[in-house]
């Protein structure tokens, strides 16, 4: 064991003895709430050290993107984040439009946008929720999938799909919205906040969740810096960067909103920044829906990389050429020979993607940054000194998704 792993603990080099044993967390243990397997070395109740251990969950999403085309990798990208869906497809196609440098359209960077911020409200829902749910907090977990029930039929109306919706494509989306999609993001912008604000009245003064998240899991500033966390992880320590500002994309520079910091950065300012992260998606998501442009969703037919609409397909030769080109035989995807990375701010953190194109329609090389890989490293720093207890604790204020980790 390091010697540093001990002197956390108030141990000296020569006292590991067999006091120490070793207990297995997960991978079928309900608090992980998915494949995930911790090797805790324990003093009794005290944490002296904690491995992660992944792999249960192999997808190979990396080696997929190097045989699917930029459109069809969109379904995959899906099941990354499987809480936040449309976050990743975004990200996707952020970096491939990037690679081609193309500008899409401003509704379809206003629609995009707002997508992204009902994801990230998606996500902390069940990140806080679940978190809640396993210190006890029953009634805080109904409340936050409520209404997250909302935002999947949001989902559905847009695209026909509730949980992988594949909604996005290169240079534009699957379809346009229509007034009832209109109708239902403003009832929820409208009703969201009520919500809200019952599960801080459940949680904020709750003694048993306060002892149980203030003090547990401290993440220094500098230690979030030097472990590369992104996201309210790294805000809650009071790391303030957010590429919605900082690296500007899609409809950001044109809304006003704050980028919500702590500093104490234990398991209860993760928390406080998620809920507080919320209400500022909520008037992202209201100027955004009040101040959605008109116009087309894709960028021009002539850029020879867009699906046509079914009109387009169905009533003119161009169309159909170019459908039947795209799908068929890949001849117009015709991109730079050329590497790029390009990341969005997910609900987790800075998820990113990094393409090598070899000029065809499909990947030479996919590669992922997940914000879930990244933090699931620092799990054991945080671990070290707590009990067994605080494992759960820990873990849910981290949100793990475990498809973000195996490759």
């Amino acid at each position: 064991m390091p010697l540093e792993t001990l002197e956390r603990v108030g141990l000296e080099q020569s006292e590991e003895k067999d006091f120490l044993w070793t207990l297995n967390f997960g991978p079928q243990h309900p608090a992980t709430h998915t494949t995930l397997r911790l090797i805790l070395t324990l003093d009794g109740e005290t944490i002296v050290k904690a491995v992660p251990d992944i792999g249960y969950l192999h997808s190979g999403f990396e080696k997929l993107g190097e045989h699917l085309d930029f459109n069809q990798y969109v379904t995959i990208v899906d099941r990354m984040n499987y809480i936040s869906p449309v976050a990743n497809e975004i990200a996707w196609h952020h970096a491939v439009e990037k690679l081609l440098g193309i500008e899409i359209t401003p509704r379809c960077k206003y629609i995009r946008t707002i997508f992204a911020e009902l994801m990230r409200i998606h996500d902390h829902l069940l990140c806080c929720g679940a978190a809640a749910l396993d210190l006890g907090g029953f009634t805080a977990f109904l409340y936050a999938f409520n209404q997250r029930e909302k935002i999947y039929d949001i989902s559905e109306t847009a695209s026909g799909q509730r949980f992988h919706p594949s909604y996005t494509r290169v240079g534009g989306l699957l379809r346009d919205i229509d007034d009832d999609w209109i109708a239902q993001v403003r009832a929820f912008v409208r009703d969201f906040p009520k919500a809200h604000a019952d599960v801080c009245r459940l949680l904020n003064r709750n003694r048993i969740f306060i002892d149980r998240t203030r003090g547990i899991g401290i993440l220094s500033k500098e230690e979030a810096i030097n472990w590369s966390c992104t996201g309210p992880i790294a805000r809650a320590s009071g790391v303030t960067r957010d590429l919605r500002k900082d690296e500007p994309y899609l409809a950001y520079p044109d809304l006003d909103f704050k980028v919500i910091c702590a500093v104490t950065g234990d398991c209860m300012s993760r928390y406080l920044v998620r809920m507080d992260e919320m209400l500022e998606s909520i008037k992202i998501i209201e100027q955004a829906i009040e101040n959605l442009p008109s116009g087309p969703i894709n960028v021009d037919v002539n850029d020879k990389v867009v699906v046509p609409n079914q009109q387009a397909v169905y009533r003119s030769i161009e169309g159909l050429i170019q459908h039947f080109e795209l799908f068929m035989t890949n001849r117009q995807w015709q991109t730079p020979v050329d590497e790029v990375y390009g990341a969005i701010e997910s609900p987790n953190g800075e998820l990113g993607f990094y393409v090598v194109a070899d000029g065809t329609g499909v990947a030479y090389r996919a590669r992922t940054r997940p914000p879930s890989f990244i933090h699931f490293a620092v799990f054991p720093l945080l671990m070290v000194g707590h009990q067994v207890s605080d494992v759960v604790a820990v873990l849910g204020s981290l949100n793990i998704i475990a498809a973000e980790l195996d490759r």
